[in-house]
This record gives C-alpha cells, sequence and structure tokens, in this order.
C-alpha cells in the first residue's frame, strides 16, 4: 500500500507531509485539523486488494518508539468532511 493524494478524491484539502525529508521513513501526505487529528489515504495495488479481499485482514504497523499508543480508525470508505 501506499499513501496517495488527494486525501480525499474530489475534495481540495490541503496536505501536510511527515517525514519529508527524513531518510529512513517513507513521506506521509496527510490533512492535519487544528487539533492535530490526521487523516491519509492509502491504495492498494490489484495483488493486495485480493488478498483483502480473499483473507479480510488488513495490519497496522505504528511507531510507538515506546511511547503511549495513540488511537487510530481505519475506514474502506472516504469519511464525510462536512460533519
Amino acid at each position: 500500500m501506499k499513501p496517495s493524494v488527494p486525501i480525499i478524491p474530489g475534495e481540495t484539502l490541503p496536505v501536510t507531509t511527515y517525514a519529508k525529508d527524513q531518510p529512513g521513513y517513507q513521506p506521509l501526505p496527510v490533512w492535519r485539523d487544528d487539533d492535530g487529528t490526521t487523516l491519509s489515504r492509502w491504495h492498494c495495488t490489484w495483488r493486495e486488494r485480493l488478498r483483502i479481499l480473499i483473507t479480510g485482514d488488513v495490519y497496522l504497523w505504528q511507531l510507538t518508539f515506546n511511547r503511549p499508543l495513540q488511537p487510530v480508525s481505519m475506514e474502506s470508505k472516504a469519511p464525510d468532511m462536512n460533519q
């Protein structure tokens, strides 16, 4: 899977890129709210889509650096930004 922009297709949200100039990390484009909430979109290859279709599984790695785990939410549909 690779991070994708626009963050929500059809929406013109501002993009912040984390780890843009950090060797060893993949740049992560996100929409960032004033409260620190971020939203990223990930695009699956056809092989990944078939694997997910068959297994129903998606795995999430998080680097915590031994700090408290951050709350996360994974969705399969675009969020409604008008809520």
